[in-house]
C-alpha cells in the first residue's frame, strides 16, 4: 500500500514531480546568489575539510548547506565533516536563514 492511500492529504515529494526546469527564474537567481555567497565566504574551509559524505566535497557542501540552513536534522554538523570545519560551516549556513520551496499558482517552484 502506498502512502497516498493511507494519508488523505499526502503529496509526493516535490522532486518526484518537478525538476530544475520548473524553477521560477527568480528562484534560480536566489539559489545561485546564496550558493555563490556561501562558497565565497567558506570556500577555504570547505576545501581544507575532510568530508566523508556520499558525494564529492563540493556536492556534499551544497547538499549540507541546504539541509543546515533549513534545520532539516542533518547537515554540516552530523559527523560527515571534520572539526572544526563542521561547526564553522554550520554557523555560516545558519546565517543565510531558512527558505521554503513551494509551487506557485503558475506551477513554478518558488522560495519563501
Amino acid at each position: 500500500m502506498d502512502c497516498s492511500s493511507r494519508e488523505p492529504n499526502y503529496e509526493p515529494p516535490t522532486d518526484q514531480n518537478y525538476g530544475i526546469e520548473d524553477l521560477a527564474p527568480e528562484t534560480m537567481e536566489r539559489i545561485q546568489k546564496d550558493c555563490s555567497g556561501f562558497q565565497e565566504q567558506n570556500g577555504e574551509t570547505i576545501s581544507d575539510a575532510e568530508c566523508s559524505g556520499e558525494y564529492s566535497t563540493w556536492e556534499q557542501a551544497g547538499h549540507d548547506f541546504w539541509l543546515t540552513r533549513n534545520g532539516h536534522g542533518a547537515g554540516f554538523w552530523d559527523g560527515d565533516w571534520s572539526e572544526p570545519a563542521g561547526e564553522q560551516l554550520t554557523a555560516a549556513a545558519k546565517k543565510f536563514g531558512e527558505l521554503s520551496l513551494y509551487v506557485g499558482d503558475d506551477g513554478k517552484l518558488r522560495l519563501q
